[in-house]
C-alpha cells in the first residue's frame, strides 16, 4: 500500500491524495485499487478494470480488503 498527499488537488486528484493498494503476485495483480495520471480513481480485480468512486480512505481501504476476501473465497472455493 501507498498513499501520499500531494502539495495541491488536481482536476485528476480532487481528493488531493495519490495511491496504489495491491495485493497479488509479482507479475499477477489480484486487486488493486489506484488512480494513476490519466487514469484517474479506479480499480483492477484480476483481468478487468473499472473506474472507481474515491469516497476517504478508510472507505479506500475497506473495499480494497473486501475485494481480497472475495478473491481468497472464489480461490478456495
Amino acid at each position: 500500500m501507498v498513499l501520499c498527499e500531494l502539495p495541491e488537488k488536481t482536476n485528476q486528484q480532487p481528493h488531493g491524495l495519490k495511491y496504489r493498494l495491491h495485493y497479488g503476485m509479482p507479475g499477477k495483480t489480484l486487486v488493486r485499487y489506484d488512480n494513476e495520471k490519466g487514469k484517474g480513481d479506479h480499480r483492477h480485480i484480476e483481468d478487468r478494470e473499472e473506474p472507481y468512486d474515491f469516497e476517504d480512505v478508510e472507505t479506500l481501504r475497506a473495499d480494497f480488503f473486501r475485494d481480497i476476501e472475495a478473491i481468497r473465497g472464489e480461490s478456495l472455493g
